[in-house]
């Protein structure tokens, strides 16, 4: 599969589907400071999980950008999401908040023991965070904190449709060439 990544012990790699509904081990919610389960995967998660994550998120926030936080996923497929909170476009020093933003979710996965979790197009969307920028920091972020030594040995990037797909697909092969 041309879309995916060796990295070290570690594969990064891009599909498309819904992050709320694929046979992942955890997958990351870009999560608003409240810990509040909004619109759009917010309420997917809701509807899909039962009232337990939401629960679970009044009694760990609220929280700061950069920060993440993990719950369980009540009824869904996977076993855990980590609640991230992440810049909104045009935000002071949003590359830097966002790699922040990924690397403590990425350590929050490692302390964790998980070994398979699935990122979104990271900002993009609700956020506003234009589709090439969030591959770019998304991808190069991911890629460095792996070339470091990690114990998640499967990184997904789960991109809701080809308009998502190939801003990161670009940066991916990008990588792969250099």
């Amino acid at each position: 599969m041309p879309d995916e990544l060796q990295v070290k012990d570690s594969r990064m790699r891009l599909i498309k589907g819904d992050i709320t509904d694929i046979e992942t081990e955890s997958f990351v919610y870009y999560a608003r400071e409240d810990l509040s389960l909004g619109s759009g995967y917010g309420n997917a998660i809701a509807m899909r999980g039962g009232p337990t994550i939401q629960q679970e998120l009044k009694e760990l926030g609220p929280k700061e950008v950069t920060e993440a936080v993990i719950t369980s996923a009540g009824n869904m497929k996977v076993n855990k999401i980590i609640h991230a909170v992440g810049p909104k476009f045009q935000e002071q020093d949003l590359p830097e908040k966002m790699r922040k933003t990924i690397i403590n979710v990425l350590k929050l996965a490692d302390e964790q023991g998980i070994k398979q979790i699935s990122f979104p197009a990271m900002g993009a969307g609700f956020y506003g965070v234009p589709l090439d920028e969030s591959a770019e920091i998304t991808i190069s972020t991911i890629k460095d904190y792996l070339q470091n030594g990690s114990k998640i040995q499967d990184v997904i990037i789960c991109l809701l449709d080809t308009r998502e797909y190939v801003p990161f697909q670009k940066k991916l092969n990008s990588i792969q060439q250099s």
